[in-house]
């Protein structure tokens, strides 16, 4: 389905079915994930308990900033793609190209990081699939069934995004009321029967200074474990009709302060099944704390099954929405319009889906080693994704000051200005050399390295379908009824 402009310019068209429930279930199922299960243990490691909780409350924080961002602007552009419609709104047609190149690939990471995590999960509950060992990456073992596993469900995720985004809806609504189900007997089962004065030391290190780097170490993930609130404007104009703009905002808060809680409670539950020191090493040490803590197979069972569902759910979101914003730059004719075009029947971005899931199959070749990789970079990536919605809210405020805005931040520029603040400082530790969150050399500096010139290949070439219309057209394209008030921008402002 299509919209044509005078001038036979068609404008590719979504099928508007999601609910609010399936708005928050998309944004709450992809923030929770499974990095609970498998990277708890270097959240431990780095900070103990207290800094880890610490990192995630002030991470939560700052997240909240992006949030109430993101809740002013959604409602006023609801538009696939979300950052992508923003930025060219406010800033031009590169801008829009480099915001949405690296959430495309921050989203990416986050399933590639599931794709690796599946067998890893798995292979916890079923033994039997840690053999025939393939190569070695980093010292770190790639098993076949592992392979196999990441190749069967990308397939099963790329399915069900292909055939419609109401199947995707109901398969996150479903998983996440699960979910919910799940966690709420091991972490009531942690804190009830669980020592609180098992959770000590609260902090790792012998100063002050070494246990708030721990605990920045840590607080610089946060944007990978909390992303997925971003997965709702990326849905917005998928959204049923029912769904009143404002209300979308509202969800990205809820979604934000749900998540921050449910990290928060579920570091409390783990260190308080015993000494935390005795996990940190293992393969999934959430599901490690309760099987030394109380010698319950189900208890064990519950968290592994609530880490399958987790991963599926982040999986499922993350899927959507990277597809969406490659699917918005390819409807702008940012990049090629192969990727703006939906499918005649499933009215999916099937282009984007497919190389979303093409992509992903990558990830497991690299083995488990590359799983805090992809962290570190997809944060980064995100980082910068978050910087140009904060920057794209401040600017909008005064180049569109009259436009309708469901709703508003209160406080003026306050929360966007402390949005810019804290993206930037995320992103400024990650650059700077010795830093405890400094990417490291070689694997993460060169996933970077990849997905920039991979960017830089998408954009030049684009080059020519980017020429074939004007930017009051391209307007039309990305902001459809939007498009009237669009900014004009000068050739510098639209080359990145």
């Amino acid at each position: 389905m299509s919209t044509t402009r005078p001038g036979a310019l068609e404008r590719p068209q979504l099928r508007r079915s999601l609910s609010a429930f399936g708005l928050f279930a998309l944004a709450f199922g992809s923030m929770i994930g499974v990095g609970w299960v498998t990277a708890l243990g270097s959240w431990l490691t780095n900070a103990g308990p207290g800094g880890a909780i610490l990192a995630f409350l002030a991470g939560g924080a700052v997240i909240l900033c992006i949030g109430l961002c993101y809740a002013e602007i959604t409602p006023m552009l609801p538009l696939a793609g979300g950052e992508v419609a923003y930025a060219y709104k406010a800033f031009g047609t590169g801008k829009a190209f480099i915001v949405g190149w690296f959430l495309a690939f921050g989203y990416i990471s986050v399933s590639a990081f599931e794709a690796i995590s599946i067998g890893r999960v798995l292979g916890y509950m079923f033994p039997a699939l840690a053999r025939w060992e393939l190569y070695r990456v980093a010292g770190e073992p790639v098993y076949l069934p592992h392979l196999l596993l990441a190749v069967l469900f990308t397939a099963l995720i790329t399915g069900i995004n292909y055939i419609g985004v109401a199947r995707a809806g109901a398969f996150q609504k479903w998983l996440t009321l699960g979910f919910i189900a799940v966690t709420v007997v091991f972490v009531a089962a942690g804190l009830i029967l669980g020592d609180p004065g098992s959770t000590g030391p609260l902090f790792v290190g012998d100063s002050v200074s070494a246990s708030l780097g721990g605990a920045l170490a840590v607080f610089v993930t946060v944007p990978f474990w909390f992303v997925g609130f971003d997965t709702i404007p990326q849905g917005a104009e998928e959204a049923d009709a029912a769904v009143p703009p404002r209300r979308l905002g509202t969800l990205i808060l809820i979604s934000i302060v749900a998540a921050t809680a449910f990290y928060a409670i579920l570091i409390l539950s783990v260190a308080a099944t015993g000494p935390w020191q005795s996990i940190v090493d293992a393969d999934l040490p959430t599901a490690r704390a309760f099987q030394l803590a109380f010698g319950s197979p189900v208890l064990v069972n519950l968290v592994l099954v609530a880490a399958v569902i987790g991963l599926l759910t982040s999986w499922n979101g993350f899927f959507l929405a990277a597809s969406r914003v490659l699917f918005a730059l390819g409807r702008g004719r940012i990049i090629s319009e192969r990727f703006g075009n939906t499918h005649a029947r499933f009215l999916t971005p099937g282009r984007a889906i497919l190389f979303v899931g093409a992509v992903t199959l990558v990830a497991p070749l690299l083995g488990r080693s590359a799983l805090i990789a992809f962290v570190d970079v997809g944060s980064f990536c995100i980082g910068i994704a978050f910087l140009g919605v904060a920057l794209s809210v401040i600017r909008l405020r005064k180049v569109w000051p009259d436009a309708a805005r469901p709703y508003t931040i209160p406080g003026g520029l306050v929360i966007p200005y402390t949005a810019v603040a804290g993206a930037l400082f995320v992103l400024a530790v990650m650059l700077v050399p010795g830093s405890p969150a400094a990417l490291v050399w070689p694997l993460e500096a060169l996933i970077l390295a990849g997905c920039s010139m991979l960017g830089l290949f998408f954009w030049f070439a684009g080059r020519r379908g980017r020429g074939t219309i004007d930017e009051g057209e391209r307007a039309w394209l990305i902001l459809e009824d939007y498009a009237a008030e669009a900014p004009r921008f000068t050739k510098e402002e639209v080359t990145p």
